[in-house]
């Protein structure tokens, strides 16, 4: 073990070692995870197991079955995500590979917000909390603020990061000041988000004339503007997303605070010693997270949905872990494996619909991406723990001839 790790807590070093995995072994676990989701929709098919009933008598009808199967689950996919080649016109043909795009955005800038803790050595598990807080601040400035065009969508956001730096900061606060555990404090205050979120939704300065858990709509201006028409959602929130990357990029990469942010999920003792303040690093950091997860937030209250709900935030937060987890806490492979999530979502709705596959293969999906990952990983560090005993073995051999 490196001097960089041996020091750390067991939980940081095997997530350092979880999120450092090979680009091969992240990409074989994406490609068998889709191929164990195919297979169980096989094994579920009825037509499959039908065929499979007389398959003594018949066998070339089972496996028939078997490759119709097959190409519904892929077929499907691709239509649902990239492009519908069933489709009447071509607005209708790429509109899938948008709603892909669409449906990235928030987990992208979730994905962000998990890795520029993660990179400090901080677990924020409180981005859904902190996601809703910043949608539950967009929204009020939306509804109730009267500003001009543009002016009005910049503070919505402003006001959206604003709320989840806030809620970021405090599990921050206490870990840098009190050494609290970062986990359970943001487990706990994703908890509270929840029941604030269903209490706001029933007062009237929200919900206004309408019904309880939802919320009024955002005024036209404080809305993000739809980059290619109402058919194709794709708004402007898809440009703040990779504004969102770059500015992450440049953060961890080139700023002198993210040189400490490094140093300090590194080795905070030898930070500490560097003379680098270990607490107000690890503060900065929780705020930073927390106003990038508020930032995820104003996708669906500003852009898709344009209203608040108890289900808006969805569980783009806690996507946003394995998002962060496939692209290795850097903000190019979060963007590319938030496309990934955005893909496997609006493909599962033309695949219930064309194939009649739930989709619930999707969630089973992702956690088997999950699984695989983590199983590769175990058998590294069993392997690795193997060789260690080997030698140490060898070398008591050795010693003893001597």
């Amino acid at each position: 073990m490196s001097n960089e790790t041996k020091n750390l807590p067991v939980a940081q070093k095997i997530l350092k070692r979880i999120f450092g995995m090979n680009t091969l072994t992240i990409i074989g676990a994406i490609i068998a995870s889709l191929l164990i989701g195919a297979l169980i929709v096989v094994i579920f098919d009825k037509d499959v197991q039908t065929a499979a009933a007389s398959f003594t008598t018949n066998p070339s009808a089972f496996f028939a079955e078997v490759g119709n199967s097959l190409q519904g689950f892929f077929s499907s996919l691709f239509r649902g995500s990239i492009y519908d080649y069933n489709a009447r016109n071509s607005t209708r043909a790429i509109k899938p590979l948008f709603e892909t795009l669409t449906r990235a955005v928030p987990l992208i800038i979730a994905g962000l917000a998990i890795t520029v803790a993660f990179r400090a050595g901080l677990f924020n598990i409180g981005v859904q909390g902190q996601l809703s807080m910043g949608a539950i601040f967009a929204t009020i400035a939306g509804i109730h603020l009267n500003l001009p065009y543009g002016i009005h969508l910049l503070v919505a956001v402003l006001a959206a990061i604003a709320g989840g730096m806030l809620w970021g900061a405090i599990p921050g606060f206490l870990k840098a000041k009190l050494g609290a555990n970062e986990v359970i404090v943001t487990i706990m205050m994703n908890a509270v988000t929840i029941q604030l979120l269903a209490f706001l939704l029933r007062q009237e300065f929200l919900i206004g004339g309408g019904t309880q858990g939802k919320s009024q709509m955002i005024q036209d201006t404080a809305a993000y503007p739809r980059l290619l028409g109402d058919v194709l959602r794709l708004d402007f929130s898809i440009i703040v997303a990779l504004l969102a990357a770059a500015f992450v990029w440049w953060l961890l990469e080139r700023s002198t605070f993210g040189f400490e942010l490094r140093a300090v999920g590194a080795n905070p003792d030898a930070a500490r010693t560097a003379g680098m303040s270990v607490p107000r690093v690890i503060l900065l950091t929780m705020a930073i997270s927390g106003a990038l997860a508020g930032l995820a937030g104003t996708a669906p209250v500003l852009g898709t949905e344009r209203f608040l709900a108890n289900s808006s935030a969805g569980s783009f937060g806690f996507d946003a872990i394995t998002v962060a987890l496939l692209g290795k806490a850097t903000p190019l492979g979060t963007v590319l494996a938030g496309i990934l999530f955005g893909a496997l979502s609006a493909g599962s709705s033309t695949m219930q619909a064309a194939a009649g596959i739930p989709v619930d293969i999707v969630q089973i999906t992702q956690a088997v991406i999950v699984l695989l990952i983590a199983a590769s990983e175990a058998v590294r560090y069993y392997q690795a723990k193997r060789k260690v005993a080997q030698a140490a073995t060898a070398n008591t051999v050795k010693g003893a001839e001597k």
